[in-house]
């Protein structure tokens, strides 16, 4: 492998269907780069993936479907580190808010916004 970083994507089955289709799944003996949440997946499948995808050091991007975050927003909130960069993505059944983006609160709250 190359020393190129690899894209990881937590989220419902349309999305990750459709960045697999694009190419960027990526499956070994021992793991992948993706996890499919179906509305009964539980909460803590979702934490031990995203910690497990966080501590990898060829994840470069993990994106995780915003609905999907919400369910582990107390694991995200602690996240500080720049690489792996988590991004936040809206999914067809559930539109993206940026209020719940913590990335974008950080943001907000950086450039003094969000005093109202």
């Amino acid at each position: 492998m190359s020393d190129g970083k690899l894209v990881a994507i937590i989220g419902d089955s349309d999305t990750v269907t459709g960045f697999l289709l694009a190419g960027c799944g990526h499956r070994t003996a021992e793991n992948t780069n993706f996890l499919v949440v179906e509305p009964d997946t539980p909460a803590t499948k979702v934490e031990e993936c995203f910690t497990s995808l966080t501590s990898r050091t060829d994840i470069g991007i993990i994106l995780i479907n915003q609905h999907v975050a919400n369910t582990i927003r107390h694991v995200l909130s602690r996240y500080n580190e720049v690489v792996p960069t988590v991004l936040e993505i809206p999914s067809k059944d559930h539109p993206y808010d940026p209020e719940k983006d913590y990335i974008m609160q950080r943001v907000n709250m950086y450039l003094g916004g969000g005093q109202d």
